[in-house]
């Protein structure tokens, strides 16, 4: 009899996985190279348990942004070309969490907005009080691709952000904890990108099975990525999935450029900690991958970004002047 199960993430933020019809997992396969044999050989793959000697860290940051696009824009050019534009709001935050006295506390968060154009001759738009910094982009500028032109921005500022929380709040021993792929965050250190959508498969099939037999709190054998950005991979399962293969799985990694002993320490550190942090059902619609440090983060940088409709009038109202 085939078995069925409902996936405790809302539908409404897609799928916690992208897959089959037949709720098998990631359906797309991914192109990368992987090496499958750098913790233990692909043939004595099987899920692993938190070791009792593990250290858990004393001290965890969860860093996250949020982005918002405010309003679409066209440049008028002397010669008259047009250039399209994108006015775009962004925050980043950082939750410092000690695990020890069992307190969590937003220990820093700001916001960024700009104007993102190809146009060689757009400026800075003063909207009421908010200022939209011109970033310059290259190449022609086509509108769809605009809102992709505010991750880096989006990016520079987490970083910037999780180093100051660090320099004051930090043991030396701590954990950071990025939502979503590590990219060019690779350089912090003691730090691991946690992806909770899975989209792709970069396992072979023969090792599937490993995957959807974890239980909450075990993850798979480290493997390598040979991506565009690469690094060091592994899967674990959260708690309070709904049982089906793939419900509670998400990806965690780390930067390329480390050994593969400290990669394989970071992943133990994660087995040992990110279950703590799962989310529930009755809590969040994206229980239980949305981390609920995660979760209050995202409500409070939402907050910060400001009324929408009140800067969509300021921005239609300063852009009105410049005609």
């Amino acid at each position: 009899m085939t078995r069925m199960f409902v996936d405790a993430w809302d539908p409404s933020y897609g799928a916690s996985y992208e897959g089959a019809d037949g709720g098998e997992g990631p359906a797309s396969p991914s192109s990368a190279q992987v090496d499958t044999d750098v913790e233990i050989p692909a043939a004595e793959w099987a899920p692993i348990d938190v070791s009792p000697s593990v250290r858990r860290p004393d001290v965890v940051f969860l860093v996250d942004g949020v982005r918002r696009n405010d309003a679409g824009l066209w440049t008028a050019e002397e010669d008259g070309t047009s250039y399209a534009g994108l006015a775009a709001s962004y925050a980043a935050g950082v939750v410092r969490c000690d695990l020890g006295r069992g307190q969590a506390e937003l220990v820093g968060a700001k916001v960024g907005r700009g104007l993102f154009t190809a146009s060689p001759t757009a400026s800075d738009v003063q909207a009421g009080t908010v200022r939209y910094t011109v970033h310059r982009i290259e190449g022609a500028g086509e509108a769809s691709k605009l809102p992709s032109a505010v991750q880096p921005s989006l990016t520079a500022l987490e970083i910037d952000i999780s180093s100051e929380a660090r320099a004051v709040g930090s043991d030396g021993a701590d954990l950071l904890v990025v939502d979503g792929p590590l990219r060019n965050r690779r350089q912090l250190p003691r730090t691991i990108g946690y992806v909770k959508t899975q989209q792709k498969q970069y396992l072979p099939g023969a090792l599937t099975p490993v995957v959807t037999s974890l239980r909450p709190g075990q993850r798979t054998p480290v493997f390598h990525l040979g991506t565009v950005w690469g690094g060091w991979s592994w899967y674990l399962r959260l708690p309070g999935g709904s049982g089906a293969p793939w419900s509670g799985i998400v990806r965690v990694e780390c930067s390329p450029d480390l050994a593969p002993d400290e990669a394989i320490e970071l992943a133990e550190l994660s087995s040992a900690t990110l279950p703590r942090f799962a989310s529930a059902s009755y809590k969040d619609p994206r229980a239980p991958q949305n981390l609920v440090p995660i979760a209050g983060l995202e409500r409070r940088l939402r907050t910060m970004l400001g009324d929408a409709r009140f800067l969509h009038r300021a921005l239609t109202k300063a852009t009105a002047l410049t005609r």
